[in-house]
């Protein structure tokens, strides 16, 4: 089949315009949309590169938290473990003292009661009050009231026992050989040692 081409030049040229016209757009909106489309592509990588980066950096500063945390923990019971090793020595300390006094005590009462024993004059029992620490009652004969008067004297003398002693009790029995009379008595005293008696001593002073 014939086809005759019935445009004139002039509109041929025009319509030859028209053609290159939308193809040079459609090249332009194509080279837009690739130039779009790789900008958008390097946007989307620099900004995972981006969180990538960010937390990696992360991670590593949780990571050094994380052992900063667990130094600080093997300090802290490193720590813990000192003051119950101290606390446990301490508590050895007083109860060494403790013993040391409990051992001492008794020594220095059975020697300050000899020494204070006047003549005529015994001991038949002393007994420790096991409800007030260091009270103690002595039993005792004697042949005299002024024996008997002595030897609580003494006792306060020394410095071992605070004062006033109570003479809890005195009763004469009668002797047939020689004739007269023995008194049984029984006192009670409080133990101290001098270093207690110069601390309540300072501490009465101080409150007059």
């Amino acid at each position: 089949m014939i086809r005759i081409n019935l445009l004139a030049p002039s509109e041929r040229v025009v319509a030859k315009k028209k053609g290159v016209g939308i193809q040079l757009a459609g090249q332009k909106l194509t080279i837009a949309c690739s130039v779009i489309l790789v900008l958008t592509v390097l946007l989307i990588g620099w900004r995972y590169w981006t969180l990538t980066r960010t937390s990696s950096e992360l991670d590593s500063e949780i990571a050094a938290a994380q052992e900063e945390t667990a130094r600080l923990h093997s300090v802290i019971q490193q720590v813990q473990q000192f003051e119950q090793r101290r606390a446990q020595l301490q508590q050895r300390v007083v109860l060494i003292e403790q013993l040391r006094k409990g051992q001492t005590g008794p020594v220095h009462m059975l020697d300050q009661v000899s020494r204070a024993l006047p003549g005529m004059l015994w001991l038949t029992e002393l007994k420790q009050n096991e409800k007030v620490p260091g009270e103690v009652v002595i039993d005792g004969r004697c042949t005299t009231l002024t024996g008997l008067s002595d030897f609580v004297s003494n006792l306060e003398a020394s410095g071992y026992f605070k004062k006033s002693i109570e003479i809890v009790s005195t009763l004469a029995e009668p002797m047939s050989q020689p004739p007269g009379q023995l008194i049984r008595f029984s006192i009670r005293a409080q133990f101290q040692t001098p270093t207690d008696a110069k601390l309540t001593a300072g501490a009465r002073a101080g409150g007059n």
